[in-house]
């Protein structure tokens, strides 16, 4: 029974998004992501009518994995109850069936059995790549981008609500500006929301424009005022994202002293300024472990020359 156990345990740590330092688990993160990659090109090269006589081999690599998503799926399932502890095998398993991430496994699966002309459905396999970013971590890029969102969400709706009563005010104006002219580009304000939302986020199709002398002026000084509009988000997010990488590194930074207090500062006229890495490690006995340069964390790796003000962070060597 611990065998059985054991062996259940050692495949859910395999089908989940393993460590660098876990080979087997980072072989079946690579199998999933060439299947994932795979299933896609199939289903981009599928589209061309000059790849037709190909058709048989793009369906028997389709097939091949469609069927390790459907032993993935299984297996997630069989190693539920690692996900939900403290829950039960069975409510586990239940708990993943319905849960958003088992709901798309499942969608990625079923329209090759049962959907297959429902390009919609089809679609949904790209969702399974992001799969592959389910990272332990406590700092990662999703999960920094995510907490962005959540703390600046009262600005960014704010800069939304500035959006909308802009695209508005404007449709409601080139309304009154261009409907005498032409009736029936800009039938109804309605008509003026589409324009006005082109021209706001500067995409400008040009199946609707002014053409009188106040609706150009609206549309120059529209044009403006949605770059600056839409710029106001976009500042926002990079702002957040610039203070919670920061913040990352400062931690990161933190860790790491905490780890390995010990340090060697290379000042202005030290001997050890351009002497690579291995040559100082040699030098003092040290194993250095990384490099703290302007502020950044650089890996140790060998090549690395020491520069001017770097603090080479080091452990001893037992």
């Amino acid at each position: 029974m611990l065998k059985k156990k054991s062996v259940k345990l050692r495949i859910f740590e395999i089908i989940q998004i393993g460590s660098r330092e876990d080979l087997s688990s980072r072989a079946g993160d690579f199998i999933i992501v060439t299947a994932i990659l795979l299933n896609l090109l199939v289903l981009f090269l599928g589209t061309f009518e000059e790849l037709a006589k190909y058709g048989r081999i793009f369906k028997a690599i389709e097939t091949v994995t469609i069927i390790l998503f459907c032993i993935e799926y299984i297996l997630r399932i069989w190693t539920a109850e690692y996900i939900y502890e403290g829950i039960g095998k069975w409510k586990a398993r239940l708990k993943f069936l319905i849960s958003a991430e088992g709901i798309i496994d499942l969608l990625t699966i079923l329209p090759f059995f049962f959907l297959y002309g429902f390009a919609a459905f089809r679609m949904l396999r790209v969702v399974r790549i992001f799969h592959l970013f389910r990272l332990n971590t406590t700092y990662d890029s999703f999960n920094v981008i995510t907490s962005v969102l959540l703390e600046k969400k009262n600005q960014i709706l704010s800069s939304i609500f500035i959006i909308v009563v802009l695209m508005l005010a404007s449709s409601l104006c080139i309304y009154g500006a261009e409907h005498d002219t032409q009736p029936e580009a800009f039938r109804n304000a309605f008509s003026g929301i589409w324009w006005s939302m082109s021209t706001i986020f500067t995409v400008g199709y040009g199946d609707i424009y002014p053409i009188t002398t106040v609706g150009k002026l609206m549309g120059v000084v529209i044009t403006f005022l949605g770059v600056g509009a839409v710029a106001i988000p976009t500042g926002i997010i990079s702002a957040g994202f610039v203070e919670n990488y920061t913040e990352m590194q400062r931690k990161r930074l933190s860790d790491v002293k905490n780890k390995a207090p010990n340090s060697i500062t290379v000042k202005k006229k030290s001997e050890d300024i351009g002497k690579f890495v291995n040559e100082i490690e040699k030098k003092y006995g040290v194993d250095i472990v990384v490099v703290l340069r302007d502020g950044v964390m650089v890996l140790a790796e060998d090549d690395i020359r020491a520069k001017a003000g770097d603090i080479l962070v080091y452990r001893e060597i037992v």
